[in-house]
């Protein structure tokens, strides 16, 4: 009988060994997880911001360009 209990609770403290271990494994991946969401975000930001900017520049030469050159038309038909 003491040994049937003795068995009984070694391997109910295996288990809930095993259980604790199982727990922060999971904390673990958890952990990494975040962390990598985290690094995904921070890039697709990073990312927007530039694609923002490109684009942003490129309108803005685009229209900085334009006035030149109405300026240009405007200042040659002044002359005449």
């Amino acid at each position: 009988m003491k040994l049937k209990t003795t068995a009984l609770l070694i391997t109910s403290l295996l288990v809930l060994a095993g259980c604790d271990q199982a727990e922060k494994s999971a904390q673990q991946l958890m952990g990494k997880a975040a962390e990598s969401a985290k690094q995904a975000i921070d890039d697709t930001h990073k990312a927007a911001e530039q694609a923002l900017s490109d684009a942003t520049s490129g309108l803005i030469s685009k229209k900085e360009s334009a006035e030149q050159e109405s300026e240009k038309t405007e200042s040659s038909s002044q002359e005449i």
